[in-house]
C-alpha cells in the first residue's frame, strides 16, 4: 500500500478499533478475502450468507412491518387500519407493560402504566376490537410479547376464531423469547424452568396446529437496546435460539416439525456497514449451529429474520436528524437482507410516535422500495473487500462468544450466571463514557449543537382514561360471563401447571369462557411463582474510560469535598417505578455515578411510588433518581413526592430521567421534581448539578 495513499500515516496508525474489538482497516484489497471461502456462495444457497432466498428483493421486496400499540385497543385499530391502507403489509403490535407483565388494568400496580407505552389489552374482546376489519386470513400480524404469552396468543386465536378464521389459516409471529427478557428486558413473568416449559409448549401446540405461524422471533434487538455491542447481540441471539431448539427437541420433537417456523430479530444501529455484515453472519452462525441437529429439510437451517431500526440511536436533541438515522439504518437492514423491517419514528425519543411521525417512517421504507433501486439487485454488496472480510470478522468473534456459552452448559446456565448480563452493562457504561466524553461523535448531542430545540408535536396519552375505560370492560366481561365455565378452565390450566399438559391449549379455552389476561397469568402464577431478579451494579467500567479526564476528576474532587464537609458522601438511590423493565438508563447512571463518588442505591424493577419512597427513608438518600422510559412519569413521580412527604421525607430531593418530553417539564417541576434530564444528558455534567442541588437544599 503506497505511502501516499495513506496520507503519510501508517495502516497501524489509521486503523479504528469497534467497540466489539474487531479491527477496521483504512483500506482493503484482495488479499483480506484469501481463505474466505464464502465469498463463492450464491443466494438461498446453504450457509445462506448471501441471503435466504435465490431472488431476495429482486423476486419480492421485504415486508414493511411497523410496530405500534398505545391507548385502547379502539385507537391502536384505527391507526393499524390507516397504515394498512398507506402502504403497511402487515400489523406488528406493541402491548402496554400491564399486559406484558400479566396484569390486568384495574391491578393496583400498573395505576402508570395502562395504554402509555403500548395497547391494553385484558381480554379476548379488546382482541377483537383490536382486529376489528383487518382479516386475519389475510393480513400477518406479530406481536412482541413474553411473559403473558399464553393468555395473549390465546386471546388472538379466540379472537380470529370468533372473526371466522381458523387458526391453521392465522400468519404472523409471537416473540415468545424468554431468555432475553432475562437478560436484558426484564418483561418476564415466571421463574427461568417454567418460563422455557411455556415456550416449548407453544412451539409444541403452533407447530400442529398454526402451520403458517412463527412460534418464536428470537430476539437480539433488546440486547442491542441495552447496550450490547454488536458482537454480543449475534453471539446471545444465536446461542438463545441453540437453547429453543434443544427444548423442544427434548420434548420429543422432530426438528424439522419446527425449525422452519423459527424467526430472529435484530436491531440495526449507526454502524452502517457492521450491521449489514451482523445480518450476513447471523445466517452463516444459524447454519452452523442447526447442523448439530441434523436437519432433512433446508428450511430448517435458513436464518430469516425481522430489523428495527434503532431505538437507542434517536436523540431528543436536534431530532429532525434521528430522519435521517432512521433512513441510514433502514437502508443498511435491507443490504444486510433482511425479511421484514420497522422504520422508528424520529419522535421515539421523546414520546409515542404521532401520525405524522409515522408516516414519514412508514415512506422511508416505501422510498426505499420503490425509488432507490436496492430491489433490482439480489446481496448488491457482495465481493466487497471490506463487507466480506468484516463478516468473517464477525462470524469468528460471536462464535467465540457462543462457545463461551457452551462451556456454562447453553444458554440458560449462563443467563443464571450472570454472565451474558454483565458483558452487556459493561459494553453499555462504556460505550455511554465514550459518548460523554465526545469520543463517540453524536451530532446534535455531543457536536455541532444548536442552541435552540425545534418544538415538535408529541402524543400524549391521558392514562387515567385509558385505565377507567379498560376497568368499565373488565367489570361488564366479570358480570356477563359464565363464572363457573370460567372458573373450571382457570381450574384446568392450574391443573396442567402441577401435572402436566399443554398450557396453551387450556388458555384458549379458558378465554373462549372470557377469562382475563391477568386471571390466566395469575393461574399460573400459583403454581410456577413471580420471578424477582436480584440487582446488581457495575463498577469501574465508566470511570476508566475517564482515566486521565481533568473535569471528571475536578468532579470527584467535588464530592470528596462534600464528604469531608457533611461527613459522608452524597447518597442516591436509582428508582425504576411501574411495570418497565428496559433498566439500561438506571444500570448505566447507577454505575457512573458511583465511579464518580456518590454512594448509589439502585431499587428493584417494578416498584410502586409508595415502595420506592419507603427504600429512599430506608438508605436515608439525598437524592431519589427516577429512570423513565414508558411515558409514565407524569402519574409516577408526582406520586413518590406525595409518599415522600407522607413519610416526613420532604427533604429528599426528586431528580426525572430517561424520555420525557419537554412539555412535560412544567408539569414535573409544578409537582416537585428539582431537575429534569433527558436523553443524551452528559452524565458528570449531570451529576454535577444533582451535587449542587444536594448542597442548596442543605444550605
Amino acid at each position: 500500500m503506497a505511502e501516499k495513499e495513506l496520507r503519510g500515516k501508517s495502516v497501524e496508525e489509521l486503523t479504528w478499533r469497534t467497540l466489539e474489538g474487531i479491527d477496521v482497516q483504512p483500506l482493503y484489497t484482495s488479499e483480506d478475502l484469501d481463505g474466505l471461502e464464502h465469498i463463492k456462495d450464491i443466494p438461498g444457497e446453504a450457509p445462506y450468507i448471501r441471503g435466504v432466498k435465490a431472488t431476495m428483493y429482486a423476486g419480492r421486496p421485504w415486508t414493511i412491518r411497523q410496530y405500534a400499540g398505545f391507548s385502547t385497543a379502539e385507537e391502536s385499530n384505527a391507526f393499524y387500519r390507516k397504515g394498512l391502507s398507506a402502504g403497511q403489509q402487515g400489523v406488528s403490535v406493541a402491548f402496554d407493560l400491564a399486559t406484558h407483565r400479566g396484569f390486568d388494568s384495574d391491578h393496583p400496580r400498573v395505576v402508570g402504566d395502562v395504554g402509555k407505552a403500548g395497547v391494553a389489552i385484558d381480554s379476548v374482546e379488546d382482541m377483537k376490537t383490536l382486529f376489528d376489519g383487518i382479516p386475519l386470513d389475510k393480513i400477518s400480524v406479530s406481536m412482541t410479547m413474553n411473559g403473558a404469552v399464553i393468555p395473549v396468543l390465546a386471546s388472538f386465536i379466540v379472537a380470529a376464531e370468533e372473526q371466522g378464521v381458523e387458526k391453521a389459516s392465522l400468519s404472523g409471529t409471537i416473540q415468545n423469547d424468554i431468555l432475553k427478557e432475562f437478560m436484558v428486558r426484564n418483561t418476564y413473568i415466571y421463574p427461568p424452568k417454567p418460563s422455557m416449559r411455556i415456550v416449548a409448549d407453544i412451539i409444541e401446540f403452533t407447530a400442529a396446529e398454526m402451520p403458517k405461524f412463527n412460534s418464536i422471533s428470537i430476539s437480539g434487538y433488546h440486547m442491542q437496546e441495552a447496550g450490547a455491542n454488536l458482537v454480543q447481540e449475534l453471539a446471545y441471539t444465536i446461542a438463545d435460539g441453540r437453547e429453543y431448539v434443544r427444548v423442544a427437541i427434548s420434548r420429543g420433537m422432530d426438528v424439522d416439525a419446527f425449525a422452519g417456523r423459527l424467526s430472529f430479530f435484530f436491531a440495526i444501529g449507526m454502524n452502517f456497514f457492521m450491521e449489514a455484515a451482523k445480518l450476513r453472519a447471523a445466517r452463516v452462525l444459524w447454519h452452523r449451529v442447526m447442523a448439530e441437529f441434523e436437519p432433512k429439510n433446508p428450511k430448517s437451517s435458513m436464518l430469516r429474520t425481522h430489523c428495527q431500526t434503532s431505538g437507542v440511536s434517536l436523540q431528543e436533541q436536534d431530532p429532525y436528524n434521528n430522519i435521517v438515522r432512521t433512513a441510514f439504518e433502514a437502508m443498511s437492514a435491507v443490504l444486510g437482507g433482511t425479511q421484514s423491517l420497522h422504520t422508528n419514528s424520529f419522535d421515539e425519543a421523546i414520546a409515542l410516535p404521532t401520525e405524522t411521525s409515522a408516516r414519514i417512517a412508514r415512506n422511508t421504507q416505501l422510498i426505499l422500495q420503490e425509488e432507490t433501486g436496492v430491489t433490482n439487485v439480489i446481496d448488491p454488496l457482495a465481493g466487497s473487500y471490506y463487507v466480506e472480510k468484516l463478516t468473517a470478522d464477525m462470524i469468528d468473534e460471536a462464535w467465540l462468544l457462543i462457545e463461551e456459552v457452551e462451556q456454562l452448559g447453553g444458554m440458560t446456565k449462563a443467563v443464571a450466571s450472570g454472565m451474558p448480563k454483565l458483558k452487556i452493562e459493561e459494553s453499555a457504561a462504556r460505550r455511554q463514557a465514550l459518548i460523554d466524553r465526545g469520543e463517540e461523535v453524536i451530532i446534535g448531542v455531543n457536536k455541532h449543537q444548536i442552541e435552540t430545540q425545534p418544538d415538535i408535536e408529541v402524543r400524549d396519552i391521558n392514562n387515567d382514561e385509558v385505565r377507567e375505560a379498560q376497568v368499565i370492560k373488565l367489570k361488564k366481561i366479570r358480570r356477563t360471563r359464565d363464572k363457573l365455565a370460567c372458573e373450571d378452565a382457570l381450574l384446568e390450566l392450574g391443573r396442567r401447571c402441577e401435572e402436566g399438559g399443554n398450557l396453551l391449549e387450556a388458555a384458549i379455552e379458558a378465554v373462549r369462557h372470557r377469562a382475563t389476561v391477568g386471571e390466566v397469568s395469575l393461574a399460573m402464577e400459583g403454581t410456577f411463582g413471580r420471578h424477582r431478579a436480584e440487582v446488581k451494579t457495575l463498577a469501574g467500567v465508566y470511570g476508566a474510560v475517564y482515566e486521565d479526564d481533568e473535569d471528571f476528576q475536578a468532579i470527584q474532587r467535588s464530592v470528596e469535598d462534600f464528604a469531608k464537609t457533611e461527613g459522608r458522601r452524597p447518597r442516591i438511590l436509582v428508582v425504576k417505578m411501574g411495570q418497565d423493565g428496559h433498566d439500561r438508563g438506571a444500570k448505566v447512571i447507577a454505575s457512573a455515578f458511583a465511579d464518580i463518588g456518590f454512594d448509589v442505591d439502585v431499587g428493584p424493577l417494578f416498584q410502586t411510588p409508595e415502595e420506592a419512597a419507603q427504600d429512599a427513608v430506608d438508605n436515608d438518600v439525598h437524592v431519589v433518581g427516577i429512570s423513565s422510559q414508558a411515558a409514565g412519569h407524569k402519574t409516577l413521580a408526582p406520586k413518590l413526592i406525595e409518599a415522600l412527604k407522607a413519610a416526613d421525607a420532604e427533604e429528599i430531593i426528586v431528580v426525572c430521567g430517561g424520555v420525557i418530553p419537554q412539555q412535560d417539564y412544567d408539569f414535573l417541576k409544578a409537582a416537585g421534581v428539582a431537575a429534569i434530564f433527558g436523553p443524551g444528558t452528559n452524565i458528570p455534567t449531570a451529576a454535577q448539578e444533582v451535587l449542587n442541588l444536594i448542597r442548596q437544599a442543605r444550605a
